[in-house]
């Protein structure tokens, strides 16, 4: 929720979603039970999560962990970023100002 409540992050023009494996109801009722406004949107079979080669670092069940893509307007990953992965530090919680200065550094600002 930090993130789409972010000035910082919105001041950066960029579009926060979730992509997940979970069903569209699934979502739904997470969105509702944490006040989740970002569009989420339904990745059932994995085919986004292997087109931006995110499962690499895929969590114990094989779905997605918490990854942050920048992709630019022609659908290239411009920035891509781990937290969850034990390699990576294994966060479950990044700090806002941490994400904003990298996705504005890989942004050239």
């Amino acid at each position: 929720m930090d993130l789409q409540n972010s000035p910082a992050i919105a001041d950066l023009g960029v579009q926060v979603l979730s992509i997940a494996f979970d069903s569209a109801a699934e979502q739904a009722a997470l969105a509702r039970e944490s006040g989740i406004t970002v569009p989420m949107l339904v990745d059932a079979d994995g085919a986004v999560s292997r087109a931006y080669d995110v499962l690499q670092w895929a969590a114990g069940t094989g779905e997605p962990g918490h990854t942050f893509i920048l992709v630019n307007a022609e659908g290239a990953i411009t920035w891509i970023r781990d937290y969850g992965a034990p390699e990576n530090g294994g966060l479950m919680y990044v700090e806002v100002p941490e994400l904003t200065a990298q996705i504005a550094a890989a942004l050239g600002r």
